[in-house]
C-alpha cells in the first residue's frame, strides 16, 4: 500500500466516523422528577409534550432511554444541557 493510499483510506474511516448517527441515551437518576425531566427534553431536545413523557417513563421503568439519534456534534451540545440540568445522559454509537 502506498501512503496516498494509507491516507486515503484514513480519510474515508475518518468521515465515517465523524457523519455516523450517534445515540442520546437518558439514564434514570431517582432524583428528578417526571415533570422536570418531561420539560427537560421538551427544551433541550425538542420532543412535543407526549414523546417526552414516554421516555421519562421508559427511563423510569427500565433504567435508561434512547431519546435522540443524530450528529454526534449535535448530540453533545444537547447532553451538556442535559447534564446542566442535572440529568444522567450519555452518548452512544
Amino acid at each position: 500500500m502506498t501512503k496516498d493510499n494509507i491516507k486515503e483510506k484514513n480519510s474515508e474511516a475518518l468521515n465515517k466516523s465523524i457523519g455516523k448517527n450517534r445515540i442520546l441515551i437518558l439514564h434514570n437518576d431517582e432524583v428528578n422528577t417526571f415533570d422536570f425531566v418531561i420539560e427537560s427534553l421538551v427544551k433541550v431536545c425538542e420532543h412535543d409534550e407526549i414523546q417526552a413523557e414516554q421516555c421519562a417513563f421508559i427511563t423510569h421503568y427500565k433504567g435508561k432511554c434512547d431519546v435522540k439519534k443524530g450528529a454526534l456534534n449535535t448530540l453533545r451540545t444537547m447532553k451538556n444541557k442535559l447534564i446542566d440540568r442535572g440529568l444522567s445522559v450519555t452518548i452512544d454509537d
